[in-house]
């Protein structure tokens, strides 16, 4: 093992801790949550956005992101009567990457 590396124990996790975890992977395990976290990897959009992009109805877009927002994963900013929505943490956005990279080698 090298100097780095970080061994986790079992004993370390809280119930809160396996709580945020399992959630953050449910909400990666959900196709249309992949796909709007994918599309606010590089810039932000609005849900209309979101929705014409990604060919999906307003309302499936705003249910799912209030869904990645109560996880902080994504984080909106207010301009006008419009919300943008971007990525709200670098970690899972970069193991949702690794993750796509990994499925288009196979």
């Amino acid at each position: 093992m090298e100097e780095n590396e970080t061994v986790v124990n079992h004993k370390d996790l809280d119930e809160e801790t396996l709580f945020v975890v399992s959630q953050t992977f449910k909400a990666l395990s959900d196709p249309t949550r992949i796909r709007i976290l994918n599309l606010l990897f590089l810039k932000e959009y609005s849900v209309n956005d979101i929705a014409e992009n990604l060919h999906l109805r307003q309302s499936t877009v705003s249910h799912q992101l209030r869904f990645l927002k109560n996880l902080r994963l994504v984080k909106y900013r207010r301009a006008g009567t419009t919300l943008y929505y971007s990525h709200d943490d670098a970690h899972v956005m970069n193991m949702l990457k690794e993750t796509i990279d990994h499925a288009c080698h196979h």
